[in-house]
């Protein structure tokens, strides 16, 4: 298949707004970020618990992706890590995920979520779906990502009692 180019034509105000200011300003590659690192690179003590809670809709913002991101990391670092996902938070725990069809990416990313629990979930993480929320948005419990555990509705708030009672760090995100 050939390539094709195709020529826009703009007008003289067009043209002179585009050359303001030379695009990109920066070549790729170019550090406009420092990389100090503030705080020390801590690392779980025998026995330290990380959770956390998502209450966030897959691809409606990051809340939920970087939820999954802090926890892999959290367990890298050697916390026992645990995930719980409720209300909307459960669709992220969705397998069949795609679009023609089930495992197929509609865009780039579409399975960033289900490939970061899948990874978190091969490494040693839990991850907790609520069948409540499953239920809100007509998803089955069949659905899950394989290794997710699905728990009840009442089992929300004694979880986060069971994690506070072993001293766990908290991380709950929330999104309407």
């Amino acid at each position: 298949m050939s390539e094709s180019t195709v020529t826009i034509e703009l007008s003289e105000i067009e043209q002179k707004s585009l050359n303001e200011i030379p695009h990109p300003s920066l070549p790729e590659g170019t550090s406009i970020y420092g990389d100090t690192k503030v705080f020390p690179d801590y690392k779980a003590e025998d026995g330290e618990t990380y959770f956390t809670l998502v209450h966030g809709i897959a691809h409606e913002s990051s809340v939920s992706f970087v939820a999954v991101l802090q926890a892999t990391r959290a367990l890298r670092k050697g916390f026992e890590t645990a995930i719980y996902f409720y209300g909307p938070g459960s669709l992220n725990c969705l397998a069949t995920r795609g679009f023609p069809t089930v495992g197929n990416s509609a865009f780039p990313g579409e399975h960033n979520i289900n490939n970061q629990l899948k990874t978190f979930i091969a490494e040693g993480g839990k991850v907790f779906c609520c069948r409540f929320g499953l239920s809100l948005h007509g998803a089955r419990e069949e659905d899950l990502i394989e290794g997710v555990i699905p728990t009840h509705p009442l089992d929300v708030q004694d979880a986060l009692i069971h994690y506070a009672r072993k001293g766990a760090i908290i991380n709950s995100t929330y999104q309407l």
